[in-house]
């Protein structure tokens, strides 16, 4: 995939992403918050680079955050959805029903007003 659809994919909020494009980003970013955590409590226990680790993962974290917004803003769109409707994802106990949902529900078939196809910047 290329830089800029990456860059599009976790960052822009414009168009639309599939049931799939949606869990696999969500999951990689899990992965990546997940390494990070850990990497931090290796160098924490070490005694060395903590202040390196903590300060990535407040990178990580803030970043982890708008794309997050961003993935669930494109994948309520394909819904045909207003991108607010991703703002329930930070809801605490209603994210995780809020996020199967959204893996589950199937799209809107065809073109709607966020874009013509999924998995592409409109």
């Amino acid at each position: 995939m290329p830089a800029n659809q990456m860059l599009w994919l976790f960052f822009g909020f414009s168009g639309r992403i599939s049931r799939a494009a949606y869990f696999l980003a969500g999951l990689l970013m899990m992965i990546l918050v997940v390494f990070m955590v850990y990497r931090l409590t290796l160098a924490q226990e070490s005694g060395s680079g903590g202040a390196f680790w903590e300060t990535l993962l407040s990178a990580v974290m803030i970043a982890s955050l708008w794309a997050q917004a961003a993935l669930g803003a494109k994948r309520v769109h394909d819904i045909d959805k207003p991108g607010l409707f991703a703002a329930l994802l930070f809801v605490p106990l209603l994210n995780f029903i809020v996020f199967v949902g959204l893996c589950l529900m199937p799209g809107t078939p065809g073109a709607n007003q966020y874009g013509q196809t999924t998995n592409r910047p409109k």
